[in-house]
């Protein structure tokens, strides 16, 4: 914008004779204040660019983090649930095959550590606390469970255990092994195979809290169960 008016000769007043005129610095001074007050009015340009966080999603189980980018595709992932990362620095299917493993064995036990309560294998001592069946049956049984154990994960995993080499066939689902003696898979859709996955799933989470939440029971009040 000019500042041509400031050239203007000003009108006599008392204050500004006619023969007064403006100094050369004043009007300098003047002229920034007015392109200063033309911008403050002028509209903002909006940057074209977003940061990621503002245009990613989040997480649906707890909103004040970033919803987990590596858990898409998977069964429960809509969950968002990984505070800690781990699906940023572990193989998802190596992590899924995990927490399936161990859902399936803690929903066991949860059954076998009630039924220990009341039932004992004859030929075996009764323990209504199971936390004492260990050191009743001794360490020699305690290594077959072991040793059986991980001859079972040896033979369903042909002899590919590690982290490194468990899924070098691209094709290989977790969990999946092929032990379905009750036909439960027979005839599904997909999407009735991913609602049994997602109960499988969310069952074995539970047990593995309620597993936990038993043996600490009976650890700290030196009582059974029920």
């Amino acid at each position: 914008a000019s500042c041509r008016c400031l050239d203007l000769p000003l009108v006599p007043s008392p204050l500004f004779p006619s023969n007064y005129s403006i100094p050369s610095t004043m009007k300098t001074v003047l002229a920034a204040i007015f392109v200063a007050s033309a911008a403050a009015f002028a509209p903002a340009k909006q940057s074209k660019t977003s940061t990621s966080a503002c245009s990613a999603s989040m997480s649906r189980s707890l909103p004040f983090l970033l919803e987990p980018p590596n858990l898409k595709g998977y069964v429960g992932a809509e969950a968002g649930f990984d505070p800690l990362g781990f699906s940023d620095y572990f193989d998802m299917k190596w992590l899924r095959e995990s927490e399936i493993k161990h859902g399936r064995v803690a929903m066991l036990a949860t059954v076998g550590y009630v039924l220990q309560e009341y039932w004992t294998i004859p030929g075996l001592t009764p323990c209504p606390d199971p936390n004492d069946a260990p050191t009743a049956v001794g360490i020699g049984s305690m290594l077959q469970i072991v040793f059986w154990g991980g001859v079972l994960e040896f033979w369903t995993n042909k002899g590919q255990v590690t982290m490194m080499d468990m899924f070098t066939d691209g094709d290989r689902v977790p969990g999946k092994l092929g032990f379905d003696p009750m036909g439960l898979a027979v005839g599904k859709s997909q999407d009735e195979l991913d609602l049994i996955q997602y109960k499988e799933i969310k069952n074995g989470r539970l047990a593995m809290l309620a597993i936990g939440g038993m043996i600490h029971h009976n650890w700290i009040t030196g009582e059974t169960l029920f």
